[in-house]
């Protein structure tokens, strides 16, 4: 029997993700990849693999899978979710060990709307285009995970010997979220760009993978809202003609043609798209340099927060690549 998790319960969103489709945004194929690009890394980081490395990217409406053909040790970094093995419930960021035939839970908790479940192993699948990351509006990178199918798993790790909670990190969930101005602020008079400051906004419930709608006051262009149609990062803050902001998220479409205010820090990417619809939020600008400062230091506060050992895991070499393993310095010299 080959080993892997079979999944009994999937609701919708439920897909594979890696670090993303990469080279081929001039051919108009966005990366996909995760919402959550930090908890994405610390799970696999947590599981012993690569930071890039394929895994379960899990909605509000949760999964339950039961372990198959051997025992699998899973690695859970999840914000605010439920997490139970064979009803018994764990931290919502762990470690555990499912034995075969035994079934884990993650359902939504109180707050948080993705959660990342990575193996101690590899999950076996076809690529496309490189990448096992699915684009949910075009269907690149195959279905997404429905009851029945099986998750293969190769090159198994052994996983811990007793479920371990992992300790948490990130920034609290009230501060604002920081954007740099740009690149068509322009478009935008002082008044308007207060107003877009001040807010407050609500996440809108036509919010998807593609992008984030929010529910405000009404932002007026001072100069049209149209432009040339230019390439959209993850975070660029469109302005469409009804004056209410779109965020572009993982799935965006590769170019758009709305003037974009600003574009979210990657630092505050995944906080901001762990939030529900109906959360409110405000934005507050930052620099350039803060903003890759901010990312460094959310970083190595991941790695940070993952650097204790964790009994029964063989972390792979680029897990153990970042972080500082130095415990100090000798000379050969007198």
């Amino acid at each position: 029997m080959n080993a892997g998790l079979r999944v009994l319960r999937a609701g919708p969103g439920v897909t594979l993700q890696d670090a993303g489709r990469w080279g081929y945004l001039r051919y108009g194929v966005t990366p996909a990849g995760p919402m959550d690009a930090l908890a994405h890394e610390a799970a696999n980081l947590a599981a012993g693999g690569a930071a890039g490395a394929v895994a379960l990217e899990i909605s509000v409406g949760g999964l339950d899978v039961v372990a198959e053909g051997a025992e699998i040790g899973v690695a859970i970094v999840s914000s605010g979710f439920r997490i139970a093995l064979d009803g018994t419930a764990l931290s919502g960021d762990c470690i555990a060990t499912i034995a075969a035939g035994h079934t884990m839970s993650i359902r939504a908790g109180a707050v948080g709307a993705w959660a990342y479940l990575a193996p101690f192993g590899r999950i076996d699948a076809q690529a496309e285009l490189g990448s096992l990351s699915m684009h949910v509006r075009s269907g690149m990178g195959g279905g997404g995970i429905r009851a029945g199918d099986l998750i293969a798993l190769a090159e198994l790790r052994p996983g811990p010997s007793a479920p371990q909670k992992l300790a948490q990190f990130g920034a609290a969930r009230e501060i604002p979220i920081r954007f740099v101005a740009g690149p068509q602020d322009d478009y935008f008079d002082a008044a308007n760009v207060a107003r877009f400051l001040e807010g407050p906004w609500r996440i809108s419930a036509r919010s998807d993978r593609m992008a984030y709608a929010l529910e405000g006051p009404r932002i007026a262009h001072a100069k049209g809202f149209n432009i040339v149609s230019d390439g959209v990062a993850f975070g660029a803050i469109q302005i469409p003609g009804d004056g209410l902001p779109l965020v572009q998220m993982a799935d965006r479409a590769p170019t758009g043609g709305y003037p974009k205010i600003g574009t979210v820090i990657a630092a505050d990417l995944g906080r901001f798209a762990q939030m529900r619809p109906g959360a409110s939020l405000r934005f507050v600008e930052a620099t350039v340099e803060q903003a890759v400062s901010a990312w460094r230091a959310a970083r190595a506060q991941m790695i940070g927060a993952l650097a204790t050992p964790h009994a029964g895991a063989t972390p792979s070499s680029e897990s153990l690549l970042t972080q500082n393993l130095v415990g100090g310095v000798v000379s050969a010299r007198e």
